[in-house]
């Protein structure tokens, strides 16, 4: 006999949606301050607010690197940034991608592993972004984050296509792809509007963020780090 009882959709993780329920609840609030449903006029300029308090700025990390000085607003940017967007549509796709790829690698990652996937990416790729000289424009969005979510889904599909003995280059076939349409578009804001301030430059923070999520899932991975441990002991 059937169970009635049994849900159509495979439930989501819960911490999942720990990671996209600040995001959602970020963009609900700007976004209705702009259409006017709530806040009067001056919620028009919430979304303006939000990304000066949580966007992380490169040159801000700079100057407390050079002064010796982290206070608590610089350094909880580079964790805070995710929860702004500059538009509704950029919040939409992070989330949808982060639900995906959360599904995905959290059925083969435990949950902190998976909560560091993210947060990995997010600081090493905002701390990769600030390393570059020519980078000044403000990080916003969850995209390294995302990034290194797709580190780990890249991980498992490599761990997959080794044990079938197969190509193991098919794995990184959806960096490839997103990598190529983001030089794309950075090459295109490049020539709308220019260099001068290092716009186009944030896919270097997305990369970096692939780059630690794939590497950490060597770590991360259920009995990954017993494996290394035996290899550096010449097992």
């Amino acid at each position: 006999m059937d169970n009635q009882n049994v849900s159509p959709l495979n439930p989501l993780p819960p911490v999942v949606w720990i990671l996209v329920l600040p995001m959602i609840a970020m963009e609900i609030v700007v976004s209705a301050g702009e259409a006017g449903l709530i806040g009067g006029p001056a919620a028009i300029g919430w979304r303006l607010e939000a990304f000066q308090r949580f966007a992380f700025a490169p040159d801000y990390l700079r100057q407390m690197i050079g002064a010796r000085m982290f206070p608590l607003d610089g350094l909880m940017r580079l964790v805070t940034y995710p929860l702004v967007s500059l538009s509704a549509s950029t919040t939409l796709f992070v989330v949808v991608i982060t639900l995906a790829l959360g599904k995905f690698v959290g059925e083969v990652f435990r949950w902190w592993a998976l909560v560091t996937l993210f947060l990995a990416g997010t600081v090493l790729g905002a701390l990769a972004y600030t390393a570059l000289p020519g980078a000044h424009m403000p990080l916003s969005g969850g995209y390294p984050g995302v990034y290194g979510l797709i580190g780990g889904f890249t991980f498992v599909l490599f761990r997959r296509q080794e044990v079938m003995g197969q190509s193991r280059l098919r794995a990184f076939r959806l960096i490839g792809f997103l990598l190529a349409f983001r030089i794309v578009f950075a090459v295109g804001t490049v020539l709308i509007y220019g260099s001068a301030a290092g716009a186009g430059l944030d896919w270097v923070a997305e990369l970096a963020g692939f780059a630690v999520g794939f590497l950490l899932s060597f770590l991360l991975t259920p009995g990954g780090w017993s494996q290394w441990r035996d290899r550096l002991r010449g097992r």
